[in-house]
């Protein structure tokens, strides 16, 4: 479904073929867009999620036995994300999770609503739990920047409390803080028929207008993956920095969990997911799932691919553990083949109980 968004003054559509179909790119300048998102406030229009609602009394202790997130301590109006792996602790789903007015809220990736759903519903069983697709009931716009709290204060918007506080919106649907893109994150999930209503009370509250592609640039470069594009089918959680926010390692039973303790406890992943600086002297970009090549071995595969307004040319790569932090890297295939040099803070320890400042004392 296209947002009423695009049909707003200087909102550019996507080009056939890219990701984020159906929200604007971006409104003429993506990178004054990300300098607001990180320096005042922005809106980012993200209603091309999908949106699981799982309703019932019993759906914490359901959530918690099927998946690897703790939701038997999530308290009312609180958030989380949580993994959906199989047996071999491979990523198969994640969802950003709200859980307020009786009801679990799941947003997800559009093309992985149908089969989340159909793996939520065949696992009711006995459970009091009625999980349904809410994507046409409601809408996420991303406020962000050091600003969005005393803009949202202006439209007597609730400001949850805490990193991960959830509050009900008057009229419908709820706000819920998060960590990410930069200070300050909003995201709020407004009924979708008063999508374009919100839209033009954030921005003429004075939110810039921002698109998919200022958005990405700031995941990037806060090291957070995008299912699918992050992710391949051999993806476990410890190599693209899921440990924490949406796997809990103080809870077992649930599908997967006997890889992710091995792997924790004694072992080491295979890859490690690594932001890499590219030589910005070639007007080419690589693509996701490029080949990323240390002399003549293939050691990973590109994954977001951004702009951004303070780093330049960067992506996100999956790469092997062996390969040296200080390595000389190619990243692309074909004619899009570029320099690239793996950025320092990125690398995460070795052993999850280090912090990055070990990482990086190594990595030196």
């Amino acid at each position: 479904m296209n947002s009423p968004t695009l049909t707003t003054p200087g909102a550019v559509a996507p080009f056939d073929g890219a990701p984020d179909q159906g929200v604007p790119w971006h409104f003429g300048d993506p990178f004054a867009e990300q300098r607001a998102a990180a320096r005042g406030v922005a809106v980012f229009d993200r209603s091309h999620r999908g949106v699981i609602a799982v309703p019932g009394e019993d759906r914490l202790t359901w959530l918690h036995s099927l998946t690897s997130q703790h939701f038997t301590a999530l308290g009312q109006d609180r958030g989380t994300e949580m993994l959906v792996l199989d047996a071999q602790g491979r990523v198969e789903h994640h969802a950003v999770v709200a859980n307020t007015g009786g009801t679990a809220y799941l947003d997800v990736e559009a093309e992985t609503t149908a089969p989340l759903l159909e793996y939520l519903s065949r696992m009711v069983f006995w459970s009091k739990v009625e999980p349904r697709d809410a994507t046409a009931e409601l809408a996420l716009l991303t406020v962000a920047g050091p600003d969005a709290a005393e803009l949202l204060g202006k439209l007597d918007v609730p400001v949850p409390d805490g990193a991960d506080g959830v509050r009900e919106l008057p009229g419908g649907g709820f706000a819920r803080r998060v960590s990410w893109p930069g200070a300050g994150a909003v995201d709020l999930l407004v009924p979708r028929g008063e999508l374009g209503d919100w839209w033009s009370r954030l921005t003429g509250a004075g939110a810039r207008a921002a698109g998919s592609w200022a958005f990405t640039a700031l995941r990037v470069e806060s090291l957070r993956p995008r299912p699918g594009v992050d992710t391949d089918e051999k993806t476990i959680p410890h190599e693209v920095n899921w440990i924490g926010s949406a796997v809990h390692l103080d809870k077992g039973c649930y599908r997967g969990q006997e890889t992710v303790a091995k792997v924790q406890n004694v072992g080491r992943p295979p890859r490690r997911m690594l932001l890499l600086h590219l030589d910005g002297t070639r007007e080419v970009q690589p693509e996701t799932g490029d080949p990323v090549r240390h002399g003549d071995r293939v050691v990973g595969r590109v994954g977001s691919v951004a702009l951004h307004h303070d780093l330049g040319p960067v992506v996100l790569a999956l790469v092997k553990r062996s390969v040296p932090v200080d390595a000389e890297l190619l990243v692309g295939a074909e004619d899009r083949v570029v320099q690239a040099s793996v950025d320092p803070d990125s690398v995460p320890a070795d052993s999850p109980r280090l912090g990055h400042e070990a990482a990086r004392g190594l990595a030196r």
